[in-house]
């Protein structure tokens, strides 16, 4: 595996390695790996004859400095994990490499920034945007792997792909979960032991509200039977949820056509905000 921390190496790489015929596979990721990431890339090394990943905390989609200060980082454990699924090159760049200069373009992603993420991080889906065009720019990836714990963010993507036309095929990979439910994310390691104990009732809260509506309740029902579930749980505090279509992420009153509902929340737990969300 080659390890690349400049712009302009990387280019220099890419140029070398994606030649015609050669399908290159991408996983962006902000590090601090865990199984979920490895399954992207594993995935991606299945489906693709070259596969780049990247480490990068992003700044630019942080709205909370504490949240980015906190952010775990771990790069040579990354790098070892990542080496040890066949990636073959990873790019980690410094903010500063990445943004030489704060950059000036702004984003807006329109009805899915007053929803849910887009609603309580503003700014943040911006952030996001920037950043993936300028991994894709860099990298020029023929498929790009994104799992779907971050429901939300793969919609801002699809349409950033759209709108940029950017040829880049868009994988969404299913949620890897602890053996409780708890999805794997690279905040899990800030909980505490008695907060990580308590965290898989974000799973039994989706869980609870699935199978509500299955059962015929609406989901102005759902969510109360989860707000109810979250209000007798001291340590959480509820932030939202939501029933939404799964592909463009705005409330529904009803459930959709199989595999387009989608029940989604955050909820902190002690200092840490954790997200999650069931589609069916």
């Amino acid at each position: 595996m080659q390890r690349i921390d400049t712009v302009h190496a990387l280019r220099q790489q890419i140029r070398l390695v994606h030649t015609p015929g050669l399908t290159l596979g991408f996983v962006p990721t902000m590090g601090a790996l865990h199984e979920g990431h490895l399954d992207l890339v594993r995935r991606a090394r299945q489906e693709c004859d070259l596969v780049v990943a990247s480490v990068f905390v992003n700044p630019v989609q942080f709205n909370n400095p504490d949240d980015l200060a906190r952010y775990p980082r771990t790069l040579e454990q990354d790098a070892e994990m990542l080496q040890s699924v066949g990636t073959d090159i990873l790019f980690f760049p410094s903010a500063d490499e990445m943004y030489p200069e704060a950059p000036q373009l702004r984003l807006n992603f329109g009805e899915l920034e007053t929803v849910m993420e887009g609603a309580f991080r503003p700014g943040h889906f911006n952030g996001v945007g920037i950043v993936v065009a300028k991994l894709f720019n860099l990298v020029q990836p023929d498929r790009a792997y994104f799992g779907q714990k971050d429901l939300q963010q793969i919609a801002v993507v699809r349409r950033l792909i759209r709108d940029l036309s950017f040829p880049v095929e868009l994988i969404r990979c299913d949620t890897v979960r602890e053996a409780d439910g708890l999805a794997m994310s690279s905040r899990n390691r800030n909980l505490t032991p008695n907060e990580r104990l308590q965290a898989p009732i974000i799973h039994q809260a989706l869980t609870l509200a699935h199978d509500l509506m299955l059962e015929g309740q609406s989901p102005n029902q759902a969510k109360a039977a989860v707000t109810g579930l979250f209000s007798q749980q001291p340590h959480f505090r509820l932030e939202y949820v939501e029933v939404a279509n799964a592909d463009t992420l705005q409330p529904v009153s009803e459930m959709q056509a199989p595999g387009q509902t989608a029940i989604c929340l955050a909820a902190h737990l002690g200092k840490v905000r954790l997200i999650d969300n069931l589609v069916f």
